[in-house]
């Protein structure tokens, strides 16, 4: 049986050879290690992301002893399930291997070399400037969105910087390392297809690597029922098997039935090796009908309630189960049902696939291209290949996984942004042809496109809202957030609007005194181009110029939750014309101010709660519409929902009932009258619709705290319109939580805030400036 000896842990850091050791953990990284041994400033605080620049531009060197101290077996190799990125690898002074691509794992065969006892294992990581320079110097430029040459190496790219991210490039053993121990044969790759049309069937792909010929059997087992043993000869490398699975609970969003495969390598009756996952049947499309985008899963069409999601921490080695496994509950909890994982960041874990199987979480998966022209020469092509074959296969069982996407947005800048007048080659290669290529020969279970936006064929604009995908984000750089409503493309894959993080967040990040919104320290953690400005030009029409840093950080969360909700519930009600939207974005990787409804400490912001209202099953909404307003009832259950509307004035006088009956899965849109302000209830959940911020009378709030075990319950009670009241708990203490958002009281309501923290609260807190604040209050001020 193979046996596996881990090197993870306690590794030494040098920068030279004979330099003092410096303490560092694999798996890991050079920022973080020295940042642990007290040797570089948080580069998250203030500008010290400048003062650590130079770790990226410095070569540095691993080392640990290692053994062979298993059983005996014919071969012993080294595995690396990732190095970052540009690296070369000695055993006992002997160098066995160089690599030059951060999403590869890499196996050598060190069986001779470990046979005289400990050995040291040396990692040396040449600066991934040296050799993205060096590879542009070869290949010539190309055009690019950001300064940094990370369109040169194979290597998570905003980690170069990016309109939300610091310029942070790192080197590490950034995944699992170890020694394994095998004999005969074991197994090199399985790839399982799972699908679901009906019955369940199973398409199984299985690759070998022999020390010797050998007549082997390969067993595979469902829910530990044998399906199947395949007879392979003595010098077959693969095998193939056809299960029809029959009766089987499918894999639905959100729904997520998994079943146990396992397959092992036999010798007669002793077992080799051992591959082991949970599986799920489900058969995925995409309706491409008259330029369309509809996800359909199992035959049923799917609104795709979305976020886009970015490596959730800039050192990514840092990440671990528990912080996924906490991160997409949350996306999950929100009501998104599809996470797209976007392609300048990482193929992520077998943690984050995982968890999203469990979750019933669709996955939406971009190949690593994002925001520039690619070169297609080697040195480049051939680690694109390696590269895309092996998370392809890696990825295959996972039956949250439902697209693969070629790239991030290359197709239309290219030609948006008048790139590539040398003639060089820019990507197009991959994105039409290598890539799909790989996908129909390793994955032809899930649809492929070539890019996000993208649509369908050179015939159309790329980022057309007629056709495909759809990023909209002249509004946000342009347009007010009202112009959402000029379109109804067929599918929006990225559109979102700034705000800061938790104001704690901020404080925490930010040393400056005063802190303003434009002072160093908050400018510098606003990456985007022009983005304060931007943030100002969006809260003019709405809210004028705010009197005070708190005001703005107040106005600028509200504008966010108003200008993605305008977006989100014009787009439901066109479904299924419009098959969906994908915010920009979930998470951040460090405190900035972004399009993030989870701030980089991973303190919510207002937008967080409000996805839950949008993103709800059912829910109403209230549209102007050429011939008038009209109520659009959103119904995304499985079942029909039936009632009466009821339309009344903010006051509670009734103006008018509707019976309405809308099938599962569908919308219907109810004329209402044209108002100023207009309530619409329908089996307790409400819209409401304001043409203007037309009042800011005091709404005579009264405010009552109870102290509960774990916090506090804050009853707010309204005896007018209180519009957009929020409560802010971590400025009540850093580690505070609250369950909602902002809330809007009609008169004679209340609400209950609940707020919780890991110590006991006094309720005195609650009437600390700025912790309970009403929009009254503060365009009273302005």
């Amino acid at each position: 049986m193979l046996h596996i000896e881990d090197l993870g842990g306690p590794w030494e850091l040098r920068e030279k050879a004979d330099d003092p050791a410096i303490a560092a953990t694999v798996p890991g990284c050079v920022h973080v290690d020295l940042m642990n041994d007290g040797r570089l400033p948080d580069p998250f605080l203030d500008d010290n992301e400048k003062a650590v620049a130079w770790v990226g531009r410095t070569d540095w060197q691993y080392r640990r002893d290692v053994a062979w101290t298993g059983p005996a077996h014919e071969r012993v190799d080294l595995v690396f399930d990732g190095l970052d990125t540009v690296a070369a690898i000695a055993l006992g002074g002997v160098e066995i291997g160089t690599t030059r691509n951060m999403h590869r794992s890499y196996r050598y065969d060190v069986t001779g070399l470990l046979a005289d006892g400990p050995q040291p294992l040396n990692v040396r990581f040449t600066s991934a400037y040296t050799e993205a320079e060096q590879v542009r110097d070869l290949l010539g430029a190309r055009d690019n969105a950001y300064p940094e040459p990370f369109n040169f190496i194979r290597k998570m790219a905003c980690g170069f910087g990016w309109d939300w991210g610091p310029t942070l490039v790192t080197a590490g053993i950034w995944r699992p390392v170890r020694l394994e121990g095998w004999s005969t044969a074991r197994l090199a790759s399985v790839r399982p297809l799972a699908t679901f049309d009906g019955a369940g069937r199973l398409d199984l792909s299985v690759d070998i690597e022999r020390t010797r010929a050998r007549d082997l059997r390969v067993r595979v087992l469902l829910g530990g029922r044998e399906m199947s043993v395949l007879a392979i000869d003595g010098l077959e490398k693969n095998a193939h098997a056809s299960v029809e699975v029959g009766a089987v609970t499918p894999w639905k969003p959100l729904e997520a039935a998994l079943h146990d495969l396992r397959v092992e390598l036999l010798d007669g009756d002793f077992v080799l090796d051992r591959w082991e996952r949970r599986i799920g049947f489900r058969t995925v499309t995409i309706d491409r009908t008259g330029g369309g985008f509809v996800f359909h899963l199992n035959g049923e069409p799917v609104l795709i309630k979305g976020v886009n999601w970015i490596p959730d921490d800039i050192f990514p080695s840092r990440m671990t189960r528990e912080r996924y496994e906490r991160r997409l509950r949350e996306a999950v909890d929100a009501g998104v049902n599809l996470i797209r994982v976007w392609g300048g960041g990482i193929y992520e874990s077998r943690d984050f696939y995982e968890v999203c199987d469990e979750l019933g979480l669709m996955v939406w998966q971009d190949f690593l291209f994002a925001c520039a022209d690619y070169p297609e020469e080697e040195p480049i092509f051939s680690e694109v290949v390696a590269e895309a074959r092996e998370n392809v296969a890696r990825l295959a069982p996972h039956p949250s996984l439902i697209t693969w996407n070629g790239n991030n947005e290359n197709l239309w800048l290219h030609g948006a942004m008048g790139w590539g007048s040398s003639g060089a080659t820019w990507g197009s290669l991959y994105y039409l042809e290598t890539l799909p290529a790989i996908v129909a020969s390793l994955d032809p279970s899930r649809p492929y496109q070539a890019g996000s936006p993208w649509s369908g064929s050179w015939e159309h604009e790329p980022n057309s809202t007629e056709y495909g995908t759809f990023h909209s984000w002249e509004v946000w750089n342009r347009e007010d957030y009202l112009n959402y409503r000029n379109s109804a493309p067929r599918f929006v894959a990225e559109f979102g609007w700034q705000a800061p993080p938790a104001w704690t967040t901020l404080r925490e990040a930010v040393s400056d005194e005063p802190m303003l919104p434009d002072s160093p320290g908050v400018l510098h953690h606003q990456k985007a181009e022009d983005g304060n400005g931007k943030l100002a030009r969006g809260l003019a029409p709405h809210f004028g110029t705010p009197s005070s840093t708190e005001a703005w950080h107040y106005l600028t969360q509200l504008n966010q939750v108003r200008a993605v909700r305008t977006g989100v519930e014009h787009w439901r009600s066109h479904w299924p014309h419009t098959g969906g939207s994908i915010l920009w974005q979930l998470n951040d990787l460090w405190p900035v101010t972004s399009w993030a409804a989870i701030d980089g400490a991973g303190r919510y912001k207002p937008l967080y709660f409000a996805l839950r209202e949008m993103y709800a099953g059912r829910a109403l909404t209230i549209q102007p519409r050429d011939s008038g307003p009209v109520l659009a009832v959103l119904n995304d259950d499985a079942a029909e929902w039936a009632g009466t509307v009821h339309l009344t004035s903010v006051d509670g006088s009734e103006i008018a009932t509707e019976r309405v009956s809308v099938p599962a899965r569908s919308v219907a849109l109810v004329p209402v009258p044209d108002v100023d302000a207009l309530v619409a209830r329908l089996d307790g959940t409400r819209a409401l619709f304001f043409k203007a911020d037309f009042s800011y009378d005091d709404p005579g709030l009264t405010v009552d705290v109870e102290t509960v075990p774990g916090g506090l319950d804050v009853r707010v009670h309204a005896a007018g319109l209180a519009r957009d009241l929020l409560l802010q708990p971590d400025r009540i203490h850093p580690r505070a939580t609250v369950d909602q958002g902002f809330v809007t009281l009609l008169p004679g309501e209340s609400t209950v805030f609940h707020v919780r923290a890991p110590i006991e609260l006094a309720p005195a807190l609650v009437e600390a400036p700025w912790v309970l604040t009403e929009l009254s209050t503060v365009m009273s001020r302005s």
